[in-house]
């Protein structure tokens, strides 16, 4: 009987109040995290595209002016052969990743330049993938990032 008095473990009731209270916690918090994935991803388009932003002011930095619209957002990656070719191009190119993001529904980001918002219109559709709309739907714009 004496090694029964030096074993250590838990109760089963110890082991019960521990998954009673992990169960309360996942009932309390579970449904505010659930709801918060189309926020989250409205914010991470936003960062992405501040960032692709500062990679064309790179660009425009070393080159005298933005891609154009024929260029696309691929001129961050690889120098354009087409249009009016860079003569400052940065070896490596504008972005660390080395390839252009998509927005965080899987579409990519779509650019103009000229833009009708200044130099250049980059923006996503948001989650539907449509011009326009609201809420988790809703455009996200370089000219009216929050």
């Amino acid at each position: 009987m004496q090694y029964l008095k030096n074993k250590k473990g838990f109760t089963l009731i110890e082991i019960m109040v521990v998954i009673v209270i992990l169960a309360l916690l996942a009932a309390l918090v579970g449904p505010k995290l659930m709801g918060r994935t189309d926020d989250a991803k409205i914010t991470d388009a936003r960062v992405q595209i501040k960032n692709i932003e500062t990679a064309l002011k790179l660009y425009k930095l070393d080159n005298g002016n933005y891609p154009t619209t024929e260029q696309g957002l691929g001129a961050l990656i690889t120098k354009p052969t087409v249009g009016v070719i860079p003569k400052s191009y940065k070896d490596g190119g504008y972005l660390e990743s080395k390839k252009v993001p998509k927005d965080p529904w899987g579409n990519d980001y779509l650019y103009v330049s000229p833009g009708e918002h200044g130099d250049y219109d980059l923006f996503s559709y948001g989650s539907d993938g449509a011009k326009g709309g609201e809420g988790k739907n809703i455009d996200i714009t370089s000219w009216d990032t929050k």
